[in-house]
């Protein structure tokens, strides 16, 4: 998702998961110069800086990291794996732990509603609350790893979900080239989708974070005490801002 791009379909004989025509299955190549990623890790970032320090911090953390101009003219495609890769680093940098922390934590929240307002067609967002957790779970995780390159770039991402009763979903990227101390961007986005689609208030653990000397960046997501929570859905500029990342560039095709 974090930015995965699967379309939801009504069932067929193939399950009720469908691979939307435009998404390439083949991760493509940036012209030879690296891995891609989805353009909502600038963009909702950038959206997270200015809303909770200012345009002016996050012009100043964009013009650190050599993407000045992404901040101004936000992406409308995939994009090198390094920008936001240096954007995170840089932003990790400038900012106090505590800081940074909210600002992922927030591009995470929005990168998530981004996903569940334009890339889940209405039919799947009423379906999927609706099913066994342990059902629902298992559709989304199968939805997220075909197109894990879109939030993980040259990482490689891998989901099971364990049990039937109380349903425990296991995500891990090997070397991820987005791990922060933590990886709240990824908890967050992963967090608001399971908790959305599964219909079920979850919590994210993060035993495992190569950013903090660990082999992978693991995450643990489980039902938690308590009603789901309904969090207050962002603005319209974030969810509604157009992109193109699930289409690949003419170099690729």
């Amino acid at each position: 998702m974090p930015t995965s791009d699967a379309r939801f379909s009504r069932p067929t004989s193939g399950g009720v998961l469908r691979q939307a025509d435009d998404v390439p299955s083949v991760p493509p190549s940036c012209n030879g110069n690296g891995a891609r990623i989805g353009p909502n890790s600038l963009i909702q970032t950038g959206q997270a800086l200015a809303a909770l320090f200012g345009d002016e911090t996050a012009r100043r953390v964009f013009d650190r990291a050599g993407i000045a101009h992404r901040y101004t003219d936000p992406p409308s495609a995939m994009l090198e794996e390094r920008e936001p890769q240096r954007l995170f680093a840089v932003l990790c940098d400038t900012l106090s732990d505590q800081d940074a922390a909210r600002v992922l934590a927030e591009a995470g929240h929005r990168t998530g509603h981004y996903l569940l307002a334009n890339r889940i067609p209405k039919p799947a967002r009423w379906l999927l609350p609706r099913l066994p957790t342990a059902i629902s779970a298992r559709l989304l995780v199968r939805a997220i790893s075909a197109h894990a390159w879109t939030f993980a770039g040259s990482g490689r991402f891998s989901g099971e979900v364990r049990g039937w009763h109380r349903p425990v979903i296991q995500l891990m990227i090997r070397a991820n080239p987005l791990a922060t101390p933590g990886c709240l961007w990824h908890g967050a986005v992963f967090e608001r989708l399971f908790a959305t689609l599964t219909a079920t208030h979850v919590s994210v653990l993060h035993p495992r974070c190569s950013a903090q000397g660990g082999d992978c960046c693991e995450w643990t997501i489980k039902r938690a005490p308590g009603p789901l929570s309904r969090t207050r859905m962002p603005g319209r500029a974030a969810a509604d801002r157009p992109d193109q990342e699930d289409r690949p560039s003419p170099a690729s095709r």
